[in-house]
């Protein structure tokens, strides 16, 4: 049998993240949620993940400080970014920090994201 394949959701809107949490875990993946970047981070340091799904605005640490941290601790984890920030400056931002991928919430379903995470958990 298969271990599941992780994945953290650090997202502080939580009627989405519970959304992709439920919609992740009936596709056969762990799911964990952070509702900001600290906990997420502590979540990360505890045990490792396979993918990270990260919001970009959000209280206590926010997804760029997450993505600097993550580089600084060189924690190699694939990050996909959740964002309503569509300004290419803020994607180059997230992306020069190694962000694989950059969705605009507001425009993409849920169903949109699932299957990117299984195309890249291949």
């Amino acid at each position: 049998m298969n271990t599941p394949k992780k994945i953290l959701i650090i997202e502080d809107e939580k009627t989405l993240a519970r959304a992709l949490e439920l919609t992740l875990t009936h596709a056969g993946f762990e799911a964990k949620l952070a509702f900001n970047g600290e906990d997420g981070i502590k979540l990360l340091k505890e045990s490792p993940f396979d993918l990270i799904l990260l919001d970009l605005i959000m209280p206590k640490m926010d997804g760029f400080t997450v993505l600097t941290v993550l580089k600084t601790e060189k924690i190699k984890t694939p990050v996909l970014v959740l964002t309503n920030l569509s300004q290419q400056n803020d994607i180059k931002h997230a992306e020069k920090f190694g962000a694989k991928e950059f969705f605009i919430k507001s425009n993409t379903p849920i169903a949109t994201i699932v299957t990117r995470v299984r195309e890249l958990l291949k």
